[in-house]
């Protein structure tokens, strides 16, 4: 039968199978109609599977030859690991005492004795021979028994299927692909042989408790050959797993080295996936074979997110879990996944090198051929790639970036303020000069001076706000030291203007101009005042208590100042009531005015006493517990008082 009719029969006798006896003869008539000769192929099938008797013995009996404890050339069988359509490969250990050693001993089934066979069973001898690498299982020797059976003893690998290994292990993804690059490896060494494996498949790919991945092929079916066509048995079964299988091998076509890209495609999808690329809806050949030629297998990352199979330890009944790998997956997993499972070809990769090579270039977060090269793409995994590097260079080029932006910033700062120091200076020699045109004998007039200085600094500096602000507080300073605060305020409210339209204002200047606006509140008898006026500063100071040290040294003392003012009123204003209240009755003789005045300014004595002012909390050693405690005078008064009563 060729495959061009196989292909036809089987999607309908899938189907007949699947009706019932009415129904599968109604369906046979109608076939019947269109192709008589196809409806009498099928009759025969379905009449071959209702035969009880077609199976009920095995084609070829057991061998005597074969069986535990026989002896094959040199080796002793000890039990059978498995087996294939032609061949069977047995655990054996030498047995002429020449040295001790385990092998998997490979047998052509019993009972088979084509000639052709036996050739292909030589040609395979003569091609293990030639491979020579660590993660295939090596030829150890051939011949033929005294009953005229060949074998060959090849390396025993202790190990389980590649799959099974990393899902009864839970294996990392990264563990995973470098497994899987040991396999290219194997199979790259095997194409550069010009041998082409043609059934690669989790079974035939073994991993050691030691995490080793060995290579090997135990069924005499998928032997290799160089013929041109497709290789298959007498009875017409092809000599490939179906499931693993290229398309071109299901249509019969000749196989390349792109033929064991395609297996090797889907052995990574298991990896991936924990699950085969396609899903039929039913199970049967017929459904596998349309679903290899005609669908196009799920994306590893979609399928992770709807397990079908088997999944790793817990990871099933996680869905964080499952999100988190189909993160991972998406984007350059899925894209190297579905290139070498392309239907054509000529759209997979070219050789497994170029799909190892890819792998490696995921792995080292290089940009992968499977993938469209758009700048974006490559850009984001160079980023990725040197996300440290690229991280510190960025930091320390921030970092030097703001170390000239203040650098320049503070020496800006600084030939602002030499400038506003050489306008100030000028000034003051210009101020100073025109006091020295005072006639010979005459006293100079300060205040008169202190008022040209304001006049020539509002017309000399009206271009520059900060120096005409720092000297409107310099003569408000002098003012204060003249016992005028009034022009002091007066001063500093039109300072206060300047400094109002400057962006930013010095931090000096605006911190002297708050400390004498606090010394002018004072000296006006307003300790509330003065707080109001100092209390918001006093949060800036604190974020920064070193950088102007004398400065804010002159601003707490100020502030110190005004709250003892403020608590000294506080507690002395119930005995300036009681003076007042010695005036106030009607009906008891009054203190002279003199009295009341004289009383007062005691008590104000006491109140400016400089040992009150010591302790901002009014506990001193004497008369400031809190109170005011009456002097001897004091005590006079209220005496005269209650003798003039």
């Amino acid at each position: 039968m060729d495959p061009a009719r196989w292909q036809r029969i089987s999607p309908l006798l899938d189907e007949l199978f699947g009706l019932d006896a009415v129904d599968r003869e109604r369906r046979l008539r109608a076939v019947r109609a269109e192709d008589p000769e196809l409806a009498e192929e099928l009759a025969a099938l379905i009449a071959l599977d209702e035969d009880e008797s077609f199976l009920s013995e095995p084609a070829l009996k057991p061998s005597q030859l074969v069986m535990p404890g026989r002896q094959v050339g040199p080796y002793r069988l000890e039990h059978l690991l498995g087996e294939g359509g032609m061949g069977q490969v047995w655990l054996a250990s030498r047995a002429d005492g020449l040295y001790q050693r385990r092998v998997g001993l490979k047998l052509l089934r019993p009972g088979l004795v084509d000639t052709n066979l036996r050739l292909r069973f030589t040609r395979e001898r003569q091609i293990l021979a030639r491979l020579a690498h660590p993660h295939i299982a090596r030829l150890l020797d051939a011949g033929i028994s005294s009953e005229g059976l060949p074998y060959l003893a090849l390396e025993y690998i202790d190990g389980i299927p590649i799959t099974d290994y990393c899902r009864e292990h839970d294996t990392p993804l990264a563990t995973r692909l470098q497994m899987f690059e040991q396999v290219c490896a194997a199979v790259s060494h095997a194409h550069a042989n010009l041998i082409v494996h043609r059934d690669l498949k989790p079974s035939n790919i073994l991993v050691t408790p030691a995490g080793d991945v060995r290579l090997l092929d135990f069924g005499i079916a998928k032997l290799l050959d160089s013929d041109s066509g497709p290789e298959r048995t007498r009875t017409g079964t092809r000599a490939f797993t179906l499931h693993y299988a290229a398309p071109e091998q299901i249509r019969g076509e000749p196989v390349t080295t792109m033929t064991d890209v395609y297996s090797l495609g889907v052995v990574l999808y298991e990896l991936l996936v924990d699950a085969k690329p396609y899903r039929p809806n039913r199970g049967s050949d017929a459904a596998w074979e349309e679903s290899i030629l005609l669908h196009d297998p799920v994306r590893p990352s979609q399928a992770v997110l709807h397990p079908s199979g088997a999944s790793p330890r817990g990871e099933a009944h996680d869905p964080h879990a499952l999100r988190r790998r189909a993160r991972t997956l998406a984007g350059d997993l899925d894209n190297i996944v579905l290139k070498a499972l392309s239907k054509p070809p000529e759209r997979r990769y070219p050789s497994v090198e170029a799909l190892a090579q890819d792998l490696l270039r995921y792995a080292s977060g290089r940009p992968v051929r499977a993938r469209a090269q758009s700048w974006r793409y490559r850009m984001g995994k160079f980023v990725g790639r040197h996300r440290w590097q690229l991280a510190t260079g960025t930091l320390t080029t921030a970092v030097v970036v703001i170390a000239l932006v203040m650098g320049l910033w503070q020496s800006r700062q600084a030939v602002a303020e030499a400038a506003r120091a050489q306008a100030i200076q000028a000034f003051m020699i210009g101020v100073l000069e025109s006091a020295g045109g005072t006639r010979e004998g005459e006293p100079m007039d300060m205040r008169a001076l202190l008022a040209t200085a304001v006049e020539r600094g509002e017309r000399e500096l009206a271009d520059q706000p900060g120096a005409l602000a720092e000297v409107l507080g310099v003569v408000a300073g002098l003012h204060v030291s003249l016992d005028e605060p009034l022009q002091a305020q007066e001063l500093l409210d039109r300072q206060a203007l300047l400094l109002g339209a400057m962006h930013p204002i010095p931090e000096q200047l605006g911190l002297d101009a708050i400390t004498q606006r606090g010394r002018v509140a004072e000296l006006l008898g307003d300790p509330s005042g003065c707080i109001e006026v100092m209390q918001p500063a006093l949060a800036r100071i604190a974020e920064h208590p070193l950088a102007l040290p004398l400065p804010t040294a002159a601003f707490r003392a100020q502030l110190s100042r005004c709250r003892i003012a403020l608590a000294r009123t506080q507690r002395s204003e119930p005995l300036f009531q009681r003076v007042a209240s010695l005036d106030g009755g009607a009906a008891s003789p009054s203190v002279p005015d003199e009295r009341l005045e004289r009383l007062t300014a005691i008590l104000q004595g006491a109140q400016q006493d400089p040992r009150c002012q010591s302790l901002p909390g009014g506990k001193d050693s004497e008369g400031c517990n809190g109170s005011i405690e009456p002097s001897p005078r004091t005590t006079f008064l209220y005496s005269a008082r209650d003798t003039d009563r």
